[in-house]
């Protein structure tokens, strides 16, 4: 069983799930849907995806919305990354904060992300390997990015020299994403 830890962000919780160990490597159960519902209200998730990632590589701040809207949660299969969360839902007591955690390999821990969030990670280690369930489908019409660099936020990113897509750098700032979401 899942150890679910709130986190001071409403919905957003660490799950540290319990690994067992011995001369061969580990095993864990990486999702119970008993486990995981027992804590929240129901959660579907409908696609997973993986990705793979250098080091350096900043992903993010990625959110979709309207029914389209996402809940994720993320482990790192391979690697380390910072994960970090923003809240975009108006009238949240943390709406305009962030929340980061280290995700890895060796901790095995384990983010989820309501849908009102936009997410982003920088790999810390020399390749990532990051996968994600997700509550609702990808949709290219909803989807939107807020600036990773946007002075307002004050993310640190613990990557000094951040390899960032062409798309991703058009990010809007977040002062133009404040009406997206309601809590």
């Amino acid at each position: 069983m899942s150890k679910i830890n709130q986190t001071d962000f409403p919905g957003l919780f660490l799950i540290e799930p319990k690994v067992f160990t011995d001369s061969r490597g580990f095993f864990y159960e990486s999702f119970r849907s008993d486990d995981f519902n027992e804590q929240n209200n129901p959660i579907n998730f409908v696609q997973d995806n993986i990705s793979k990632s250098c080091k350096n590589t900043l992903r993010g701040l990625h959110f979709q919305t309207g029914e389209k809207a996402q809940g994720k949660l993320c482990q790192v299969l391979a690697g380390a990354v910072l994960d970090v969360a923003l809240d975009l839902r108006n009238g949240s007591p943390t709406f305009g904060k962030y929340f980061s955690v280290i995700l890895s390999e060796s901790n095995h821990t384990q983010i989820y992300i309501p849908p009102g969030f936009a997410h982003g990670f920088s790999v810390l280690s020399e390749e990532v390997l990051f996968h994600y369930k997700c509550t609702g489908y990808y949709s290219k019409e909803h989807e939107g990015t807020v600036l990773y660099n946007d002075t307002a936020l004050g993310i640190d990113w613990q990557n000094d020299a951040p390899i960032v897509s062409p798309k991703d750098l058009q990010g809007s700032l977040f002062s133009q994403s404040t009406n997206i979401f309601y809590y």
